[in-house]
């Protein structure tokens, strides 16, 4: 998808006037004040495209029109008082289908992938410790405590996981992939006919320390409520979106280990079981805090962490080759 100059400033322009261009249909959340119209382009991989509008808003446009999840999950958890999120002010939509959003641009901002991985690279270098985790885990038990109240409006029938298994094998040819691919099946067999007794909502669905901005004076937000790339998005237990978010704090590692030529790996290995083990600690006691304890269900971490990363290689083969790696150093610290 190619998104013209001057598209993004016109869409913000729409926004501040309240008028829908002539394509689209345009719902405002938070109204907009007049202001800068400059344009730049956010730079970091991602599946969408995003652009910077006077410092001040971000135009997200989508590359595949689809499902306008997100504005309504952003409109729920702003009713619901969660705050740790840039404010949604609009989303554009043609003929019912998400074509872009437009959200608050928090100043100063960097996602995870740059800041966690400067943080663990810095203590490598004998800077302060990296422990960062436990805030990851309070933030992601605040959305799930308001993500709670959310009221599903349909279901539909969930891939399966031995589907992402065979997806994965399908796009890796790789012999010792294939030689692990029994111990795979084993460890996610629990989510072929477990019943779990936690409930399932409306996640954020793809939650890792990309999507978690830290800005400003050290706040963090979390942001991209499209869901995961490879899959549709439906109600599944809050376990589905902690796992993903602690098998990307072992990806952190696996990125710091590139970085310094593997000089640290067994360091870094241990770091990120124990960063692990903080986030799920953190989010217990948030989910305490919240008094929701019974949305996690820890029989299901170990097989949604698994099969997250074959999630992770069916996204390396269909969007972002190079990231093969990480995905890889984890499921080799397991099974290797």
């Amino acid at each position: 998808m190619n998104v013209p100059p001057g598209s993004s400033a016109a869409l913000v322009d729409a926004v501040v006037t309240g008028r829908s261009p002539d394509d689209l249909d345009l719902r405002v959340y938070v109204p907009l004040a007049p202001g800068d119209r400059t344009e730049r382009p956010i730079t970091v991989d991602q599946t969408n495209i995003s652009v910077v509008v006077g410092e001040r808003v971000v135009v997200k446009w989508m590359r595949s029109p689809g499902d306008a999840r997100a504005p309504r999950l952003l409109a729920h958890l702003a009713a619901a008082g969660f705050a740790r999120m840039p404010t949604p002010h609009a989303a554009a939509l043609r003929n019912g289908e998400l074509v872009a959003l437009v959200t608050a641009f928090l100043p100063a901002a960097e996602d995870g992938w740059d800041w966690c991985t400067g943080d663990l690279l810095s203590w490598l270098d004998g800077g302060p410790p990296a422990d960062f985790a436990p805030a990851l885990g309070t933030l992601a038990a605040e959305l799930h405590a308001a993500l709670a109240t959310y009221d599903p409006t349909s279901t539909i029938a969930a891939p399966t996981a031995a589907d992402t298994l065979a997806e994965a094998l399908a796009h890796d040819d790789d012999p010792w992939i294939r030689s692990i691919a029994p111990l795979i099946e084993t460890d996610i067999s629990l989510l072929s006919d477990y019943r779990s007794p936690s409930p399932s909502l409306h996640l954020h669905g793809d939650l890792h320390v990309g999507q978690i901005l830290r800005y400003r004076g050290g706040h963090l937000a979390v942001t991209d409520f499209d869901g995961n790339p490879t899959r549709t998005a439906h109600p599944e237990p809050a376990a589905r979106d902690l796992a993903q978010l602690r098998t990307s704090v072992l990806h952190v590692a696996e990125i710091a280990n590139r970085r310094t030529e593997g000089r640290h790996r067994q360091t870094l290995l241990g770091w990120g079981r124990r960063a692990a083990d903080d986030l799920l600690a953190a989010y217990r006691a948030g989910l305490d805090d919240h008094g929701v304890p019974h949305l996690l269900d820890e029989k299901l971490l170990r097989p949604f962490e698994v099969e997250q990363e074959c999630r992770e290689l069916i996204y390396a083969a269909r969007f972002l080759p190079r990231w093969r790696y990480a995905p890889l150093g984890v499921l080799r610290s397991w099974y290797g």
